[in-house]
This record gives C-alpha cells, structure tokens and sequence, in this order.
C-alpha cells in the first residue's frame, strides 16, 4: 500500500479502502423525472481536521504544517526514506527533504485528502 493510502487509511478508517475495492451495487434503471431522480451516492465526507484533532497525541504535535508530525500522528515511520517515497506520490521526482519540500508535502497531502473525500480547511492545504 501507498504511504498516502496508509495516510488516508488512518484518518479515514478502513471504511474508505473497503469502498473503494468494491463497487457500489446497482439498481435496475428506472425512468426518471424531476420529482424521482436518484440521490447522489458519493462517500460522505470526512472532516479530516476534526479526526487528526481527535487522535491521541495531537495536542503534542505540529501535524498542521508538518509533514514529519503528520506521519507520527498516524502512526507511520516519518523517516526520509518514506517521506521520499510519498514525494513521489504527489509528482516530486526530486525530493532531498528540505524545510521548503516538506511544507509543499504537507500541502499536497491535505490537497489529496480533499480530493478523495476529506473536508480540509484552506488554511491546511497548498
């Protein structure tokens, strides 16, 4: 698994994975007018502020702009090796673990969180 689905897994549960692996079953179509169309059926959304909040140790760490706390928060290594490596997730072919890296890390990671369903405030994200 990613270091980002590890990441999302830990602040959204394992429900999200297990969303994602299997295809929400379909009805029989049915003719629709203005006053019977479906109801979207996108995964409700996580506040992701709210869930890092909550974890044991939040209180103690800068997850808010550090990548490093971020990844202890969730219990993840937050070594170079795996920082690279999540870089590479978000499209840094190049990472050498400067202060600038880490905090455009940071913000793409709350930018990805967003994208597949987290609730992220602008102030978090890049």
């Amino acid at each position: 698994m990613s270091i980002f689905g590890k990441i999302k897994d830990a602040i959204f549960g394992q429900k999200a994975s297990a969303q994602e692996a299997a295809p929400a079953p379909r009805s029989a179509p049915r003719e629709s007018t203005p006053f019977n169309r479906p109801a979207p059926t996108a995964m409700d959304e996580v506040d992701v502020e709210q869930r890092l909040d909550a974890m044991e140790g939040a209180d103690k760490l800068n997850w808010r702009t550090s990548i490093v706390d971020l990844m202890k928060l969730v219990d993840l290594d937050p070594s170079f090796d795996n920082r690279k490596e999540l870089a590479h997730e978000m499209g840094d072919a190049d990472y050498s673990g400067k202060a600038e890296e880490n905090i455009w890390l940071h913000g793409k990671v709350m930018d990805k969180l967003a994208e597949n369903g987290g609730r992220v405030p602008s102030s978090l994200r890049s």
